[in-house]
């Protein structure tokens, strides 16, 4: 918020809401990619379900693999671009010099390995 002279003064509150955000954001892109697994193999549970009926039918459940994946995709995106506004978010902050407090480098390294995490799925169920 604007003091009299118009600079920006941020509080602790702000940085403890700006990480909780990002946190939310964390937690977000891990449902997503969860989801999106689930998804993927969504398609698999059907095919075996499919051989144990006695009427053979042919169904192709190659849609789930790629929406599954579509959503691994959109979680690792959600997750390095979470870490990216936060970090500029804390450096903004700590720019008005009214407070100044270090990122979370835990929380943002842990939202990158999340990423890697995705992608290695997402590799994974497109090669498998």
């Amino acid at each position: 918020m604007p003091d009299s002279a118009g600079v920006e003064s941020f509080h602790l509150s702000d940085h403890l809401a700006a990480e909780r955000t990002f946190l939310a954001w964390i937690r977000t892109g891990v449902a997503l990619m969860g989801l999106g697994f689930v998804v993927a193999r969504f398609g698999l549970f059907l095919q075996e379900f499919q051989s144990i009926r006695p009427v053979r039918t042919v169904h192709s459940y190659g849609l789930s693999l790629w929406f599954g994946t579509a959503l691994i995709v959109v979680g690792v995106v959600v997750d390095v671009y979470s870490s990216l506004r936060y970090s500029r978010l804390i450096g903004h902050i700590n720019a008005s010099g009214s407070i100044t407090r270090k990122r979370s480098f835990t929380a943002i390294a842990i939202a990158l390995f999340l990423a890697l995490v995705g992608i290695a799925m997402a590799v994974y169920l497109v090669l498998v």
